[in-house]
C-alpha cells in the first residue's frame, strides 16, 4: 500500500518506519527542510532503540522516503496520516493549528479518493474539524472528491515504540465509512496475525479512547504518589503496599509505581487537554484536576528532600544528578522532574553536575552552557566533591552501582532517590543518609 505520513516527529517517524517494514511504500511529508535533509542522510533526530536500524533499512530497500513537497505527499498515498504536534494552548487545550493546516492542504492537492487518518492525540470532535476544512478548500477549488476521515490514535510508549506497533495491545479505529474500516484492516493486517486487535468504534469514542487511556494512567501514579506521600507521615513502606495492593487482579502492578512525578509529552498534555475538554463540555472533572495537583506537587519532592536534609540552605553546594529524561530509553525531557529539580537547585544556589546515558545533548539544547551547571559524560563523574546525589530516572546503570565508589566520591554519603532503586536498610547500614520516596527512612 502507498501511505503519506504529514508529520515526522516521534509518532510520524515510528509509524512510518514500522509500516515500512512490513513492505508498504512510505513517504513522510514534513515543512522543515533542515529535518527532511537530516532524514534523507539518514539522521534520526530523535533516541528510539531500533529506530535508526529499521529506518535507515527501509531507506535502503525503497519503501521509505522524505519530502517537503506537500502535493507530492497528497498525491503519493491512499492513506493520509496526519502525525504533527498539538502544543497545548495557554488553557490547557490542544493546539489544532497544524492537524488543521494539514487538512487544508490535502484539501487543496487531492485528486482522487483518500483516506485521511488522525495518527495525532486530538480532543474529541477533530474529525468534524478536518472533514470541514477538506471540505470547504475543496468548495473553494470548485472540485468534489471523495475522501473519508478515520480516527487511529496511537498508543506507543518512549521506549519501546516499535514493539508496541509491531505488536499490539489494541488497534483502534474510529470511522463511519465501512470502505475506511476495510482499507484500514488490511493496512493493519500484518500487525493483526495472532489474533483480531482491531476494535472498530465511532470516531468520537476513538478519539476520546486515547485520552481516556493516557489520563487512567496518570491516575494511577498520581494515586500511588499521593499513597506514598501518606505512608512517609505513617511510618508505613509504600512499596510493601504497592506488592500488596497490586496482588489483586483488579487492580494490577502495572503503572503503580511511586516516584518524583510522571513527565514526557503525552500525560501531561492530555491530562490538561482533556479537563479542558471536559469545561468545554459543561462539566469539572474533578479527579483530573486532582491527578495534575499531586504531580506537580510530587515533581518538587527531590528539592524538598534535599532542602530539609541542608537544614534550607544550599547556597554553594554542588548536586550530582543522575538522570535527565523523564524515563528511561529516551532522550525525551519534556515535563521532566529533573527540570523541576536542576531549576530549584540553581534559584536556591546550588550547582548541578548533570549526567544521562542518551539525554546529554537534549540537556545542552535546553540549558547551554552557563553558570552552576556541569554536564558530565560519566556517571562517576558527577560525584566528584558533590554535596549529594540525585536520582531522577531510573537507566538500568544506575540500579547496581558501586556504593562504595560512590561514598568515596561523594564529600557528604547522602542520597535521594526520586524512583526507589535501592533498600533503605542496606543504604543505612551502609553509611549512607538514604532517602527515597514513601517508605522509612532509618535511623
Amino acid at each position: 500500500m502507498k501511505i503519506t505520513i504529514f508529520g515526522s516527529g516521534y509518532v510520524g517517524l515510528v509509524t512510518g518506519a514500522c509500516l515500512a517494514q512490513a513492505g508498504n511504500s512510505v513517504l513522510c511529508v514534513d515543512i522543515d527542510e533542515q529535518k527532511v535533509k537530516r532524514l534523507k542522510q539518514g539522521d534520526i533526530p530523535i533516541y528510539e532503540p531500533g529506530l535508526e536500524k529499521m529506518v535507515h533499512a527501509n531507506q535502503a530497500g525503497g519503501r521509505l522516503d522524505f519530502t517537503t513537497d506537500i502535493a507530492e505527499g497528497v498525491k503519493h498515498g491512499l492513506f493520509q496520516f496526519i502525525a504533527v504536534g498539538t502544543p497545548p494552548e495557554e488553557d490547557g487545550s490542544a493546539d489544532l493549528s497544524y492537524v488543521l493546516a494539514v487538512a487544508e492542504s490535502i484539501g487543496q492537492y487531492i485528486e482522487e479518493y483518500r483516506i485521511v487518518v488522525d495518527k495525532s492525540t486530538v480532543p474529541v470532535g477533530t474529525a468534524d474539524q478536518v472533514r470541514a476544512k477538506i471540505q470547504e478548500t475543496l468548495a473553494a477549488r470548485d472540485k468534489q472528491v471523495a475522501f473519508d476521515v478515520v480516527s487511529n490514535p496511537e498508543f506507543l510508549k518512549e521506549g519501546a515504540a516499535i514493539s508496541d506497533f509491531n505488536k499490539p495491545d489494541r488497534i483502534i479505529v474510529g470511522a463511519d465509512s465501512d470502505e475506511a474500516i476495510r482499507l484500514m484492516k488490511q493496512l493493519y493486517k500484518p500487525f493483526n496475525r495472532n489474533h483480531d486487535r482491531l476494535l472498530e468504534m465511532d470516531v468520537r469514542s476513538a478519539e476520546l479512547t486515547k485520552y481516556a487511556a493516557n489520563a487512567m494512567l496518570a491516575t494511577k501514579i498520581s494515586f500511588m504518589n499521593e499513597l506514598a506521600n501518606l505512608a512517609e507521615r505513617l511510618d508505613a513502606d509504600i512499596e510493601k503496599v504497592r506488592i500488596g495492593i497490586g496482588s489483586d487482579p483488579r487492580i494490577g502492578y502495572h503503572f503503580i509505581y511511586p516516584g518524583c512525578g510522571y513527565g514526557g509529552s503525552c500525560f501531561p498534555k492530555d491530562v490538561k487537554a482533556l479537563a479542558q475538554t471536559a469545561r468545554e463540555a459543561g462539566w469539572d472533572a474533578e479527579i483530573l484536576h486532582a491527578v495534575e495537583s499531586v504531580n506537580k506537587n510530587q515533581k518538587q519532592w527531590l528539592f524538598r528532600q534535599l532542602n530539609k536534609h541542608f537544614n534550607g540552605d544550599l547556597q554553594g553546594l554542588r548536586i550530582a544528578v543522575w538522570g535527565l529524561a523523564f524515563k528511561p530509553n529516551t532522550d525525551d525531557m519534556r515535563e521532566a522532574p529533573s527540570r523541576e529539580l536542576i531549576e530549584a537547585l540553581w534559584e536556591a544556589g546550588a550547582g548541578v553536575a548533570a549526567y544521562d546515558p542518551v539525554a546529554m545533548e537534549e540537556f545542552s539544547k535546553i540549558y547551554g552552557a552557563r553558570d552552576g551547571l556541569y554536564p558530565v559524560e560519566r556517571a562517576y563523574d558527577a560525584l566528584n566533591g558533590a554535596d549529594a546525589l540525585v536520582i531522577c530516572t531510573e537507566w538500568d546503570e544506575f540500579r547496581s552501582p558501586d556504593f562504595a565508589q560512590i561514598k568515596k566520591l561523594l564529600k557528604n554519603p547522602v542520597v535521594v532517590d526520586g524512583r526507589n532503586l535501592y533498600e533503605p536498610e542496606f543504604m543505612h547500614a551502609d553509611g549512607f543518609q538514604y532517602y527515597s520516596v514513601g517508605r522509612p527512612h532509618p535511623g
